[in-house]
């Protein structure tokens, strides 16, 4: 792995006009940031060394580089899943990387069904906390000292004062905010009204199968992470309605300029080294 990141690091470098600040990653159809981006460097994933492959519609698989609002960012459209049948090591692989090349901020995106009833279709929702169901963690295995410690803390893997940034900008723009716990499941099949009830009842406002493994890795990497996601579609245990990745991917685009927006004003927020 160690190996492996540093041979991604140093082909990035080698093209990068600036050691990036902000490292950023979109999920299912949630792209749209990256098009703002004053970019210097586009790069396929298959072009950078041990970068796995987004195989999944609405995930276009392209790393940015450049600035937004001012700020040194690297951005990647579209993420690796496990149920692509890539390992949480596989899955993680940027995020060392990002942390390598000296980001400071994580921020990520995705589209998540929504639990909490009182949210709606199209909503946006910060991740306050997470509940890892995913039945595995990226950090099983050797521990490499160089990327974190075998037991990182995660009791504060949403800073407070990155949320209440995001907060107030979504309410200076006139954005509904919602805010909730993210439940990250493996997928890829959606959730049956059973396990929709069960993840209400243990404190789950939104589900999802992306977002979860990231955030492990990087808080253990020292990454100060910042998550919002979409609220696809609404899971009401006793009357579900059947949804389609079409119909993720319709509602994410959607919601992407509003996102698009929000995220701009809030990396203008973020404090500076």
């Amino acid at each position: 792995m160690q190996n492996k990141v540093s041979e991604a690091v140093a082909f990035l470098k080698a093209r990068l006009n600036e050691t990036p600040e902000i490292g950023m990653i979109t999920g299912t159809g949630l792209g749209a940031l990256t098009e703002r981006i004053t970019a210097d460097l586009r790069l396929p994933y298959e072009t950078i060394p041990h970068f796995p492959r987004s195989t999944v519609e609405g995930h276009k698989g392209m790393l940015a580089t450049g600035r937004i609002a001012g700020r040194s960012i690297i951005a990647m459209e579209g993420r690796v899943h496990l149920y692509e049948g890539y390992s949480p090591q596989e899955v993680t692989f940027s995020v060392r990387v990002m942390a390598s090349l000296g980001v400071r901020y994580l921020l990520m995106s995705s589209a998540a069904g929504g639990l909490n009833p009182q949210f709606d279709k199209g909503d946006l929702m910060i991740v306050t906390d997470h509940i890892n169901l995913k039945g595995s963690n990226p950090l099983v295995g050797i521990n490499l000292d160089e990327f974190g410690p075998r037991f990182p803390d995660m009791s504060q893997a949403y800073p407070s004062d990155l949320i209440k940034i995001a907060r107030e900008e979504a309410v200076q723009s006139g954005v509904m905010i919602r805010q909730g716990v993210y439940a990250g499941v493996l997928g890829p099949s959606l959730e049956t009204p059973a396990e929709t009830r069960f993840l209400r009842m243990i404190g789950a406002d939104a589900v999802g199968m992306s977002t979860v493994s990231q955030t492990i890795v990087a808080v253990q990497s020292g990454l100060r992470v910042l998550t919002i996601a979409v609220i696809t579609n609404v899971n009401l245990p006793d009357c579900m309605e059947q949804t389609s990745v079409e119909d993720v991917i319709e509602a994410s685009q959607k919601a992407s300029p509003i996102l698009s927006d929000l995220w701009e004003r809030i990396i203008g927020r973020l404090p500076t080294r």
